[in-house]
């Protein structure tokens, strides 16, 4: 699927290294996720722009720069007040060596850091970084940072997707089924709900209306 006048488009502000990845990426999208109709495209890049911010490279990288009135709000079973939460507050390494330790593979002494949320759909955690890893034939494990390196994110990104079997929520124009498969929640669903319509306005063009 060619990319390259719907993505510059839909991300008018994308990183301009990002806006270039992705609108090369239609190729690679369907061969690695069969991610190759227009439905399944628009709720891949609905997923996509809701979580890095319109392809701005600041969303790549997982922010876990709290408040610990957030904290609280975010995590109540881990920070139940202000108090507990404090020490962690606008730290993020050791939030994240907290929040991730013990799961999701994580078994080392700062994993919680090093397989932070990253890239385009935010893989995360030891375990998905090795998976991905493997399947693409890159050193994700040994170097992560390579997940939000532009000349591999859109590959990440459809491993994922794969390996979450997000194209059958897709299939089905299910933008909670999708969001569950990639967020684990429902973490700003109105978001990707408002970037699901840009994204069909662009994959799914009005035919032009008859002269009255």
């Amino acid at each position: 699927m060619d990319l390259s006048k719907i993505i510059p488009s839909l991300a008018p502000r994308a990183d301009k290294d990002l806006l270039a990845a992705v609108s090369g990426a239609g190729d690679a999208l369907a061969k690695l996720a069969a991610i190759a109709t227009p439905l399944r495209m628009a709720h891949f890049l609905a997923q996509v722009m809701a979580e890095t911010g319109g392809l701005t490279a600041r969303g790549l990288v997982e922010n876990l720069d709290y408040s610990a009135g957030r904290l609280v709000a975010v995590w109540p079973s881990r920070f139940p007040n202000l108090a507990a939460a404090s020490p962690y507050a606008g730290n993020p390494e050791a939030l994240a060596n907290v929040v991730y330790a013990g799961r999701m593979g994580n078994d080392q002494t700062g994993d919680g850091w090093a397989y932070r949320g990253r890239g385009l759909l935010q893989i995360t955690g030891r375990d998905m970084y090795q998976a991905i890893g493997n399947r693409l034939g890159i050193p994700l494990l040994q170097q992560p940072d390579l997940a939000s390196d532009p000349a591999h994110a859109c590959q990440v990104a459809a491993a994922l997707w794969d390996i979450k079997a997000a194209n059958s929520p897709a299939d089905a124009d299910d933008i909670y089924g999708v969001t569950r498969k990639i967020n684990g929640g429902l973490t700003d669903i109105s978001s990707r709900q408002a970037w699901l319509v840009l994204a069909k306005e662009e994959l799914f063009p009005q035919p032009p209306k008859a002269a009255a």
